[in-house]
């Protein structure tokens, strides 16, 4: 994975070269969404005392959340686009909720007390948690990528009492939901189990395409609505073609990537959202490995947020209205002690 040093060296060039104006965003009318997207905090048990959980990952996310809760009525900085940061509809978690959901049966107490700790902090509906706002997240490898395990359990519990949830997948994993006029679909590790492919996939997707599909065409039809898609794993090293005895060890497999690329065709799609690299990455998608196309779908690569392995962290936080999406980041370099807005902010035309 390339470092987060060198995607802000390159931020200037991605950005140029996806068509992204910087700063100066005009008060839109009609319906707005904003949210913050974060991901990979990968809380982790202390692996001496599977029971406890480590001191810097619990410290990490606890600041991490109280920073998010604090943010709402605080001023963006200039260099960010100025204005004020307002009160979210929610938060959205791209992935790699804990660190030891992928490392099977002998480490399944660790993911469970994990996991624990991710509900104790981050709540479900905005009244359960130390968060102020509801939560919606998907998994990542780390939390469990074949579909098994503690975390897995976990979430299809959250999911039959997330409120204002509109469409649950039959497996109970997947789900859709509107916050602002906007439609977003959860749809977990990565989006696939296209019937046209037959391979062995080396990340389970449970049925997250077929569903998508289902959701698409009964939630938003011709309406035009924006939609938000959700999941953990990065689209554009994925979307080139590679002979079958290579395409096991991918993340996800280029036949489901361009299935996924096909059913979107019809639709307003105002984002997709992703982590996994720990670097933040925003450009767009066109359904080909060029990550710096100039035009294509909003793609949000989100950094870790509160990752143990140091105090580097970010987050982003979006605004979608009618015709228009901004988008811009908040970060730390101790640990969530401090933060700041990057001094630089992107807008979409949807």
């Amino acid at each position: 994975m390339k470092s987060r040093r060198h995607f802000l060296k390159n931020l200037a060039t991605v950005s140029a070269a996806a068509g992204l104006p910087d700063i100066a965003f005009p008060e839109s009318t009609g319906d707005v969404a904003t949210f913050f997207v974060i991901g990979d905090t990968h809380y982790r048990a202390d692996p001496e005392e599977m029971g406890i959980m480590d001191e810097v990952s619990t410290a990490y996310n606890a600041a991490l959340v109280a920073q998010l809760n604090r943010l709402p009525g605080t001023p963006f900085s200039p260099e960010s686009g100025g204005g004020t940061v307002p009160a979210p509809h929610g938060v959205i978690h791209v992935g790699d909720l804990v660190d030891n959901g992928d490392k099977g049966p002998a480490k399944y107490s660790m993911a469970e007390t994990e996991a624990a700790a991710f509900v104790a902090d981050w709540g479900l509906n905005g009244t359960d948690g130390r968060l102020r706002w509801p939560v919606r997240e998907v998994h990542g490898n780390h939390d469990s990528p074949h579909g098994d395990g503690p975390v897995i359990t976990v979430l299809k519990e959250r999911n039959q009492r997330r409120a204002g949830i509109v469409n649950l997948s039959p497996n109970g994993l997947h789900y859709s939901w509107d916050w602002g006029g906007v439609h977003f679909v959860s749809l977990g590790i990565v989006v696939g189990d296209a019937p046209e492919v037959t391979r062995k996939r080396r990340y389970a997707p449970l049925g997250s395409l077929p569903f998508l599909r289902e959701d698409l065409a009964s939630q938003v039809g011709n309406s035009g609505r924006p939609v938000v898609l959700v999941h953990h794993i990065d689209l554009h090293r994925y979307s080139a073609v590679v002979p079958d005895d290579k395409v096991i060890h991918n993340e996800w497999d280029y036949g489901d990537v361009q299935a996924f690329h096909e059913t979107l065709k019809p639709y307003r799609i105002a984002a997709t959202l992703c982590g996994h690299t720990h670097a933040r990455k925003i450009t767009r998608w066109d359904g080909t490995a060029n990550d710096r196309p100039s035009d294509g779908v909003p793609f949000l690569n989100t950094d870790n947020a509160a990752h143990f392995h140091g105090p580097d962290q970010a987050i982003l936080h979006v605004r979608i209205g009618p015709d228009d999406m901004s988008v811009r980041e908040f970060g730390t370099q101790d640990g969530w002690k401090t933060g700041a807005w990057t001094p630089a902010a992107w807008r979409f035309q949807l």
